[in-house]
């Protein structure tokens, strides 16, 4: 298995753009859904985006649903977060993860967590 390298995270006022990387080298990643999650202070663990390996579908759940964007490249091993409009909430540690696809739902991940990328929304 390999383990995730999250990148791009910062610190940003509101209203802000943020772009986070993930390479997940390997010959498996173009057959896996991938997806972004966080982790704020005291909370669980959060989905917030998903794509499948061929980028026909993503999900994205209510609170970052028209603001926040997932892509992914395979030529690259690598997968993307455009973060637009920030908001302090938003503020976490952002982690990306392989994820279980089935009948076009995103299920739980699987495989290494990475180390992750902070993201700070400071007012």
């Amino acid at each position: 298995q390999v383990q995730p390298v999250e990148s791009g995270g910062g610190v940003v006022q509101p209203g802000a753009s943020l772009t986070l990387s993930c390479v997940v080298s390997g010959r498996s990643f173009s057959k896996n859904a991938m997806g972004w999650f966080r982790q704020a202070p005291g909370k669980d663990r959060e989905f917030v985006a998903g794509i499948d390996w061929n980028s026909v579908r993503t999900w994205y759940p209510p609170s970052v649903r028209g603001r926040f964007i997932i892509t992914r490249d395979n030529k690259k091993d690598q997968v993307y977060l455009k973060m637009n409009d920030l908001k302090p909430e938003d503020t976490a540690v952002y982690y990306c993860s392989t994820v279980r696809y089935r009948d076009y739902l995103f299920e739980e991940p699987f495989g290494l967590w990475g180390q992750g990328t902070q993201v700070i929304v400071f007012p």
